[in-house]
């Protein structure tokens, strides 16, 4: 009861700490502050032309009828083709809904490597404890062979040997802690916190199995990884784009309206503002080149599109693949070093129970010592590669 709860506390605390990347870490920042920039596009595409004014001045004023003109204000809109503004619209939304899925990948790919790094941790913080225990073990056989040797029974080749080992050891061990400050260092930076924050890990790291099939995972690859979803946003930005470049083709409209004030004449009709025109204009579009060329140029951007999505397609279904192999190997080792565990440790206590009663040779000790010591790395190896595999299938899936 005491492992299950120590196991799902430390769940708990790789969740936390995923909460915390998510919130701190300044290149997931960057790329939402991108998706709110190209939402703030959105209204600038859908609005109309800015309206224009213009003032003119007759320095020489022109006569009339009524009286001298004096000045002249003209105010007009330009209106574009019939649901151009709307498709420069769902052109920016369908933009900022890829900058949305490319956030998305971002950050299931920041989970990823907050899992991976946790995992590494985990890994380099058993191997220190368990080579220091092994260190401990091997401090009790050379109590043995200084016994024996004392007692005239074995050479001091025995003790040598040991002494040996013991060295290896340590030396491993110092590189494994200062290993163990520099993956601390990274997991902290990953959450943008202070990199001597000190970390949790567990005793024992959880061994839970992936819950869905292959193909059910395969699946899922294919339907919700982000880069694709991304992928198919641009594509229906480009058809939007598509009627964009169509519609720019078509003729635009201008509505406006003139007023000149009329100053004071010979017949004194002064202020008679008799010259008001409404007006209507239209901007044809003659040289149909550049328009035939936009169009052109987004359909080659679709097939484009779509063959790079092809290409991710496959690459993501060859990393799945092998996601998936690591995750079964990974599955198999433990298995098969929890036995193999279990029999060195055996055969150690047998060879030194016949080491302590007789003349064995203490080689042998030694070399199955080792493999006891290999056993155990394997083991929390297997169990970290295991949980990481799963990680990775897990972002792929975009998770």
């Amino acid at each position: 009861m005491l492992l299950v709860s120590s196991l799902a506390s430390a769940q708990e605390e790789l969740n936390m700490y995923l909460q915390t990347a998510a919130g701190n870490n300044p290149g997931l920042k960057a790329k939402f502050n991108e998706y709110m920039a190209s939402l703030e596009v959105v209204p600038q595409v859908s609005a109309l032309p800015d309206p224009q004014v213009a003032f003119g001045y007759f320095i020489m004023p022109v006569e009339t009828r009524n009286g001298p003109q004096r000045f002249k204000i003209s105010a007009s809109q330009m209106f574009p083709w019939f649901g151009t503004l709307k498709a420069r619209e769902n052109t920016a939304i369908e933009v900022a809904k890829a900058k949305y899925e490319a956030f998305e990948e971002a950050k299931s790919k920041l989970y990823n490597e907050v899992r991976a790094t946790y995992y590494n941790t985990y890994f380099n913080k058993k191997a220190i404890d368990i080579t220091l225990e092994n260190l401990e073990i091997l401090g009790i056989f050379r109590k043995l062979a200084n016994i024996k040797y004392e007692s005239g029974l074995v050479s001091a080749v025995d003790e040598y040997r040991i002494e040996i080992e013991i060295g290896e050891l340590e030396n491993q061990l110092a590189l494994l802690k200062d290993k163990q400050y520099v993956v601390e260092v990274m997991f902290n930076l990953l959450l943008n916190v202070d990199k001597n924050e000190p970390l949790f890990i567990p005793e024992v790291l959880w061994d839970n199995d992936f819950p869905l099939t292959k193909q059910a995972a395969l699946d899922s690859v294919n339907q919700l990884n982000h880069q694709l979803l991304s992928l198919d946003f641009q594509q229906t930005a480009l058809q939007f784009r598509k009627d964009v470049a169509s519609a720019m083709g078509k003729p635009s409209f201008k509505i406006g309206i003139d007023y000149i004030m009329v100053g004071k004449g010979d017949n004194n009709l002064s202020g008679k503002d008799a010259l008001l025109f409404p007006n209507i204009g239209i901007t044809i579009p003659l040289y149909r080149n550049k328009y035939k060329s936009m169009i052109q140029e987004v359909v080659y951007l679709e097939a484009a599109k779509e063959n790079e999505k092809i290409d991710k397609t496959n690459i993501l279904e060859s990393l799945f693949e092998n996601g998936w192999k690591d995750y079964l190997d990974a599955d198999r080792r433990i298995t098969l070093y929890i036995s193999q565990l279990e029999l060195a440790k055996k055969s150690v206590k047998l060879l030194e129970t016949d080491y302590a009663t007789g003349n064995k040779n203490f080689e042998e000790i030694l070399r199955m010592e080792r493999k006891v010591l290999k056993f155990n790395l394997e083991l929390e190896k297997a169990r970290a590669d295991k949980q990481a595999a799963i990680s990775f299938i897990n972002y792929l899936m975009g998770k």
